[in-house]
């Protein structure tokens, strides 16, 4: 892969990682022996760390690396984690559970306080990707993320990874099996049986819908959460896309809706448009299903 060197910015947010993880249980430091892609390194020790909460820009599912093909963001991802971890030390915060591949999710702090998973998030090279057992931090996470989205930064300029709008369900649809930010007004609530569904539109028979099954509203319930609450607000919800009458996510934990105090919607809502002419388009994040 062709390494693209990127300047490191300096923000406060990357050190206000090292405020907030200080009191959590972290192993004892050791150094980054090599990068393999945006969000996952190799420590001395042989141990393989994904970043946790986080999903940085990668090749498209099936690219061949054989082909020479480059794919930027993906390539910016990968040597902003170099500039920033490789040959450092760093700390591993929290319960550090292992992934299906092997892989430890974990938070990491360099030896000198900056927190990996801000510094990509800050420069537009991840999007917060919480999951049930990688859930710690999302408020500062999405902080982080809101502003680059804001300032148009790296992934954010590019049409594959915009906001989705939830009342097109026809363009959403066009996103089925993969990881969407979709943003909109709930226009309607049902519950029942201990699930909630969440509409965006006017038929549930096809309308883009949130669903939070029996297990997740516990967890829902557990953070205080009261979806009957969401009705007439806008909301931007994270997930897999599928199609069951119409698009749907699955909500499997409460981090992955935001309430949106605003009613405009987000500078970066839009849907792709065949007209657009970015170089990055093409750069497509897709990860395992949670």
């Amino acid at each position: 892969m062709q390494r693209v060197t990127l300047p490191l910015l300096r923000l406060p947010v990357l050190l206000l990682g090292w405020l907030l993880l200080t009191g959590a249980a972290a192993a004892e430091p050791l150094r980054v022996a090599a990068v393999l892609d945006g969000d996952t390194l190799e420590l001395e020790d042989g141990r393989r760390v994904r970043l946790a909460g986080i999903e940085a820009a990668k090749p498209p599912r099936g690219a061949n690396p054989a082909d020479g093909r480059v794919w930027p963001l993906a390539e910016a991802a990968t040597a902003a984690l170099a500039d920033l971890a490789l040959g450092r030390r760093v700390a591993l915060h929290g319960p550090a559970p292992a992934d299906r591949h092997g892989r430890l999710l974990a938070h990491l702090v360099r030896e000198d306080g900056v927190w990996l998973q801000s510094a990509l998030l800050v420069r537009g090279l991840a999007r917060v990707h919480t999951r049930p057992d990688a859930r710690a931090y999302a408020a500062e996470l999405l902080a982080g993320e809101d502003a680059a989205r804001n300032a148009g930064r790296g992934l954010w300029r590019s049409r594959v990874y915009a906001v989705r709008d939830a009342g097109d369900p026809d363009e959403v649809s066009r996103d089925r099996d993969s990881f969407q930010l979709v943003e909109g007004v709930v226009l309607a609530v049902a519950k029942g049986g201990g699930e909630t569904w969440l509409d965006f539109g006017a038929d549930w028979r096809s309308d883009v819908t949130v669903h939070i099954g029996r297990a997740a509203m516990r967890e829902v319930t557990r953070a205080g959460i009261d979806p009957l609450s969401f009705e007439g607000r806008r909301l931007r919800v994270r997930g897999w896309i599928t199609l069951r009458n119409g698009p749907m996510i699955e909500i499997t934990h409460p981090e992955q809706i935001e309430r949106l105090e605003r009613e405009a919607a987000s500078a970066a809502l839009r849907s792709p448009g065949p007209d657009d002419d970015d170089p990055w388009d093409e750069d497509e994040a897709e990860d395992d299903p949670e």
